[in-house]
């Protein structure tokens, strides 16, 4: 039986130094991607400041997750490699420590809940990982993962409350850091703290006058409100599209590095992050998950308000994984949010040429009809009438506004559904 394959949550772990991060620096030199450092006028304009964006979201697996769990793999002993590792996931730290298990040629189990995404649990059995799946939902796979761990000897990955796991990600601060070293501050996601935790150690030991500051979902803010209250939280406030930071308690060792090192920890909503991610598709070409989207997406929604024009910030998009259904569904809000897909309902007599009249009348706008639907069977319908619910794409906010202004004065009856 391996010992260290049991996970103690109360064992006392080493905060790790500016040392170990260089040393996990070098185990990644030769497998794990610099990402880009790309200055961005666009986002710039939109977030009221000079920024840069440390692109994670092009990293081997599509995550940062990746960064941590290969130094952890490696720094593994024979003894442990021999047994194998598990990890629960259902999303970028199963991809991450497949994949470092198979550079290494480790036996590697992930358990994952049973309802997650089947295209993640491809991807993680493409890195030829055994994918188990148990439980409901996270909490109950990583009881499963303890118990199997105890029967077969693996080793347990932590997902973030690990000092190799922490030091590997660290190495994120000191790319940037190469990359920019006039940095005024630095902009990142926060679920269980293992990103902030190592860019901060990373940061602050070679330039403690930058800034960092992690952003969480206001959905579950329990970094925010352990640092606040001195003592570890836990929250569960609802649901939050960015389920890569929807975590109700950060680790022990995170809570304190993060304590010690993190400047300030701000909130955002799934509204924002929605709007981010469409922007950064259509704007920078660039898909970002929702948790790899927030800290840009605090910066766009603060615009003005996140420190000077001149101030030269970081903000780190921390992963590109995200469920194609879930991106279709983003585009759709995207362009809604921006005022340039409108939705309406309008009653017309039930005859023919009734709707022709009104397309062509919004096609003199230069409206695209992405969507057409009839209703003459709902109880609101009067007989003798159809209802038509049009879904149309325009330039911007103003366009659906002289839309509304003709639709008025055509003597149209409508409602705008959304």
């Amino acid at each position: 039986m391996n010992n260290d394959s049991v996970w103690d949550p109360d064992k006392r772990q080493k905060m790790p130094k500016i040392e170990d991060i260089l040393k996990a620096r070098d185990l990644l030199s030769e497998t794990i991607r610099k990402t880009p450092l790309q200055s961005t006028r666009t986002f710039s304009g939109l977030a009221g400041t000079n920024l840069f964006m440390k692109l994670e979201c092009l990293q081997v697996t599509g995550s940062f997750k990746v960064r941590g769990a290969f130094a952890k793999v490696s720094r593994l002993s024979d003894k442990q490699a021999g047994y194998g590792v598990i990890a629960a996931s259902a999303g970028n730290h199963a991809q991450g420590v497949a994949y470092a298990a198979a550079i290494k040629k480790i036996p590697c189990t992930i358990v994952m809940p049973q309802n997650a995404s089947p295209a993640k649990v491809a991807a993680t059995r493409s890195y030829g990982a055994q994918v188990v799946r148990r439980g409901a939902n996270y909490d109950e796979a990583w009881e499963a993962t303890q118990e199997i761990a105890r029967t077969e000897g693996r080793t347990i990955i932590h997902a973030f409350d690990d000092p190799d796991i922490i030091a590997g990600q660290g190495t994120i601060g000191l790319e940037i850091l190469e990359d920019l070293q006039d940095v005024d501050r630095i902009y990142l996601p926060v679920g269980g703290g293992g990103l902030a935790a190592g860019v901060a150690i990373a940061v602050k030991s070679k330039k403690p006058n930058v800034k960092i500051i992690g952003v969480e979902s206001k959905a579950f803010p329990a970094m925010k409100e352990s640092v606040a209250k001195g003592s570890l939280q836990s929250t569960k406030r609802g649901y939050s599209i960015a389920d890569g930071i929807a975590v109700k308690q950060p680790g022990k060792l995170t809570y304190e590095i993060v304590s010690k090192y993190v400047d300030d920890i701000v909130l955002v909503d799934d509204v924002s992050i929605v709007k981010t991610m469409f922007l950064l598709m259509e704007r920078a070409k660039l898909v970002v998950e929702p948790a790899g989207a927030a800290s840009l997406a605090y910066l766009i929604s603060n615009g003005g308000h996140a420190g000077g024009r001149k101030d030269k910030v970081v903000t780190v998009l921390s992963g590109g994984n995200v469920d194609m259904y879930l991106l279709g569904q983003v585009v759709a809000k995207g362009l809604m949010q921006m005022g340039r897909m409108l939705k309406i309902f309008i009653l017309l007599p039930d005859k023919p040429g009734a709707l022709k009249g009104v397309v062509d009348s919004i096609a003199e706008l230069s409206i695209n009809i992405v969507e057409v639907e009839h209703d003459r069977l709902s109880s609101h319908i009067p007989a003798g009438t159809a209802g038509v619910y049009l879904s149309l794409e325009m330039e911007d906010e103003k366009h659906a506004q002289r839309l509304v202004e003709f639709l008025k004065q055509k003597e149209i009856e409508f409602k705008v559904v959304s």
